[in-house]
């Protein structure tokens, strides 16, 4: 089969479950197939990062043996390559609405998920899920071993990464962290804004099964990324995910392809009583109409209020940073800096910038990447335009985003794999 795929992920990965998830959706529906393979530290070193070039996941192999790498990347590519049971809708509002709840989904809940995985992770903080997060990290570092030395291969890598002395720690999650502007003056109003996602997500899954209706799109696999592997399998956040947003809790079965009864997963075949008899009933579908609910609205302007700042000031800063050197490569997507970048997105380096979350105010680094996906989701609605006034006007600030175009102006991006560089 000339569109199978060979996807190389973790179970425990934030964009690997995004993208297992719309994998799943397409195989489902006959358009393509794929196999899953868990990608340990020696295939890591001895397959992936001599293709590719970069040692993240997910990244996704085709028969042809081309490679794909970055979720919405590979969202793109497969869809243009596959385009049967598509899952980014035509509707200019609907679509529009896919690429706001991607982008925040991938990018603005990410810092909020990274700290409730690795706070609970620090062996000084209570409650505390460490052994189990040292289960899932060990089998990529020893994925033969016993259930013990899978474990103490995950606490070695805790240890390398000198997760529990983060002050001389020369890089990972808790660093990136405090460069994502997670700090302890911020992590009450990160924790806030959260809570503020879930309850609308809650209120919006109680009337509808998926963000735009009946059937997942773009926007659904974009929100399992931090809710499927941080907050619902992570015991700590899983327990609050569990009780507090019951919900949300069934929606991550349901777009993650359960085959359970009860979850209303498109994989699921509903039946109702007829007259005595079984009755199979239709699939759902996206809402008619280019209909964007009225649950929905909430989130966005969480986006609009909360996200849409920090983008418009990443777009100037990154502009003024490339500017000084335009040939040479940005920083591509990460968590925390690379070695090579870490002066100028710590602190208050040239890729820095001063946000707002909730009442405070903090510094956080400008990601290039943020401005890849501004121009991406610009060329994408770049014909929707006239059809968008009303909606966006809506918000506040929203008018801002149909002059997407101009904000980047001189600052457009090319990528290639995880390297960005300002365009010619």
């Amino acid at each position: 089969m000339t569109n199978h795929y060979r996807l190389f992920a973790w179970n425990l990965s934030y964009f690997s479950a995004k993208i297992r998830a719309y994998l799943r959706f397409k195989e489902f529906h006959g358009v393509l197939s794929y196999e899953e393979i868990l990608a340990t530290q020696d295939i890591i070193d001895a397959i992936i990062k001599p293709a590719t070039g970069t040692n993240v996941v997910p990244q996704l192999q085709g028969a042809d043996g081309r490679w794909f790498q970055d979720s919405s990347e590979i969202i793109d590519l497969l869809e243009a390559a596959n385009p049967q049971a598509p899952v980014i809708p035509t509707g200019p509002k609907q679509k529009l609405v896919s690429y706001l709840v991607e982008l925040l989904a991938d990018e603005w809940m990410l810092p909020w998920g990274f700290w409730e995985r690795w706070h609970h992770t620090q062996k000084k903080n209570s409650p505390n899920h460490e052994v189990f997060n040292a289960l899932q990290w060990g089998r990529i570092f020893n994925v033969d071993g016993t259930g013990s030395e899978r474990i103490a291969a995950g606490r070695f890598a805790f240890g390398e990464a000198k997760l529990d002395d983060p002050d001389n720690a020369p890089g990972g999650p808790i660093v990136g962290l405090t460069q994502l502007g997670v700090t302890p003056k911020t992590q009450e109003a990160w924790t806030e804004s959260m809570m503020d996602m879930l309850a609308c997500l809650e209120a919006h899954f109680d009337l509808h099964d998926y963000i735009l209706g009946g059937q997942p799109s773009l926007a659904d696999f974009a929100l399992l990324g931090p809710l499927y592997p941080h907050l619902y399998k992570d015991p700590v956040p899983g327990f609050m995910i569990r009780t507090q947003y019951p919900m949300v809790s069934e929606w991550i079965e349901r777009v993650n392809g359960s085959k359970e009864a009860g979850y209303k997963s498109y994989r699921e075949p509903q039946y109702r009583l007829v007259d005595g008899e079984l009755v199979k009933q239709q699939p759902g579908t996206i809402l008619p109409n280019d209909e964007v609910p009225a649950t929905l609205l909430p989130l966005l302007q969480i986006f609009f209020s909360e996200m849409w700042p920090m983008l418009k000031d990443t777009v100037h800063v990154v502009r003024e940073f490339a500017a000084a050197a335009p040939d040479s490569d940005l920083p591509g997507k990460t968590f925390h800096s690379s070695a090579e970048f870490k002066d100028a997105q710590s602190g208050d380096g040239g890729l820095t910038l001063e946000f707002q979350i909730g009442d405070e105010h903090e510094r956080r680094m400008a990601s290039p990447y943020h401005v890849w996906m501004l121009q991406r989701m610009s060329d994408a609605i770049a014909s929707d335009k006239p059809e968008l006034v009303s909606f966006v006007n809506a918000f506040e600030e929203g008018a801002e985003l149909l002059d997407l175009e101009n904000l980047l102006a001189d600052c457009r991006l090319v990528k290639e794999f995880e390297k960005l560089t300002l365009a010619k």
